[in-house]
């Protein structure tokens, strides 16, 4: 699988997930300065997680109008999947790739622990390896993971399938107690229609190697490979 992480300035989990893609792969990702303007030939697109631009203006904002964000739409567009994680969840809402906005966490402190998330819906390369409503220990890190979106959107990502995660407590019920940062219907991650864009706040990559407290999230990338695999 040919992979690429892009990597902006205030990125700081670019490192983990391309460690996390070459311990599933066995291939190192390209990792893409941001001031490039094309990729290399991939299979699949990472944007880290991290503090792009230093979250001045808006989580994101500023990232998304990086020149290399071009290319990523418009393979995103032609169906190469990608992956936003965190930072790159509110790059990929600022772009318009996938809908709604991610706003100051609800009770407006950032937030750095481990919480509990269910698989919503297995049909994509990025959680075919788990089983529907599976119950995950992920870490989150974020300031701005309130996730929003107006109702009539919220309605349509419920009916298409297209909520990926949801925030749960740890024995898996959906709950004001499970939700760390007040994102509506304790949505977590979404899709875009094909299901080959994918917005998630956790971080996956840091729970793929046991030293680091869990593998929950090595699942994720393991299935992309095999997804994937040409």
């Amino acid at each position: 699988m040919r992979s690429a992480v892009i990597v902006f300035p205030g990125s700081n989990c670019d490192r983990d997930v391309a460690v996390a893609l070459e311990r599933a792969s066995g291939v190192a990702p390209s990792m893409v300065w941001h001031r490039e303007t094309s990729l290399p030939p991939v299979d699949f697109i990472v944007l880290p997680g991290g503090f792009s631009y230093g979250d001045y203006l808006r989580g994101g904002a500023i990232a998304a109008r990086s020149p290399v964000m071009r290319d990523v739409e418009a393979k995103a567009k032609s169906g190469v999947p990608v992956l936003g994680i965190c930072n790159g969840f509110q790059v990929l809402t600022e772009i318009g790739l996938l809908p709604g906005i991610l706003m100051r966490n609800a009770g407006l402190k950032f937030i750095c622990r481990d919480v509990h998330v269910a698989v919503a819906d297995t049909g994509s390369v990025f959680t075919g390896s788990y089983e529907k409503d599976q119950v995950l220990r992920i870490p989150v890190a974020h300031n701005e993971g309130n996730y929003f979106a107006d109702e009539a959107t919220l309605d349509c990502l419920e009916a298409s399938g297209r909520i990926a995660f949801r925030y749960t407590t740890p024995d898996g019920l959906v709950s004001e107690a499970g939700n760390p940062n007040g994102s509506a219907r304790n949505i977590a991650g979404i899709y875009n229609e094909d299901r080959t864009v994918m917005g998630l706040m956790p971080h996956p990559e840091r729970v793929v190697d046991p030293a680091h407290g869990g593998t929950d999230g090595a699942g994720m990338f393991a299935g992309l490979v095999k997804a994937l695999a040409r």
